[in-house]
């Protein structure tokens, strides 16, 4: 080969590597652009997350302070009507668990005796009479709690009927009391003499014939 032949043959090769060159360059420089715009959609996704997180922890912590206060009202609604019908030695409580994602309620009634603390369920307290109690404070307390508020009266059928004779007059003055505390009407049914005379109007319903028939009770 001579002279000539040889250069024009390193000139080739030259070309053919500049070209490759050129070529893997350009891939070089499109493999950078994808590097770029995966990073940026990464700090976009990471930015994301950040603020969803942010999102989920303050909505945690909503949940979690309502959740508190509604407790709070709960216990401090139910342990006065307790109080108000059986005395001071009685209160309840609520306790807060998470199971999963999800909190669980668990209730108790903590009585005094002699300095003692027992604290039952509802159910195994005192007998029927508590868990009347138990259960017509904490319906006044869904409705005073639950948002949006739920108007109208308080609807109530046959409240404590198995407080005993002796808590009857704590049991009613407690109803009055709710009816001016929460500002609502109390409508309910009651075979309780103590209970019609204490209301503001009273009627009885008798059945004739398969008819009923209503009439305003009056004052003996």
């Amino acid at each position: 080969m001579t002279n000539h032949e040889s250069i024009v043959a390193l000139e080739r090769a030259l070309r053919e590597k500049n070209d490759q060159w050129t070529r893997l360059d350009e891939k070089r420089n499109v493999i950078l652009e994808t590097i770029q715009q995966a990073k940026a959609a990464l700090n976009d996704y990471e930015e994301t997350l950040d603020t969803y997180e942010k999102a989920r922890v303050l909505l945690q912590q909503s949940a979690e302070y309502a959740r508190k206060q509604a407790k709070q009202q709960m216990e401090t609604l139910v342990t006065n009507a307790l109080q108000y019908v059986f005395g001071p030695m009685i209160a309840f409580e609520i306790e807060l668990e998470e199971h999963g994602n999800r909190a669980v309620a668990e209730m108790f009634v903590v009585s005094n005796f002699d300095g003692m603390k027992i604290k039952t369920k509802p159910q195994d307290a005192r007998g029927g009479g508590v868990v009347d109690i138990v259960t017509l404070a904490l319906r006044v307390a869904l409705m005073e709690t639950t948002q949006p508020k739920q108007s109208g009266p308080i609807l109530l059928d046959e409240p404590g009927k198995h407080v005993s004779g002796e808590y009857t007059h704590y049991l009613y003055e407690f109803l009055k009391s709710l009816a001016t505390m929460f500002d609502r009407q109390i409508l309910m049914i009651t075979h309780n003499h103590h209970l019609t005379e204490s209301g503001d109007k009273a009627f009885i319903v008798t059945i004739r014939d398969g008819i009923s028939q209503v009439e305003e009770a009056t004052s003996p």
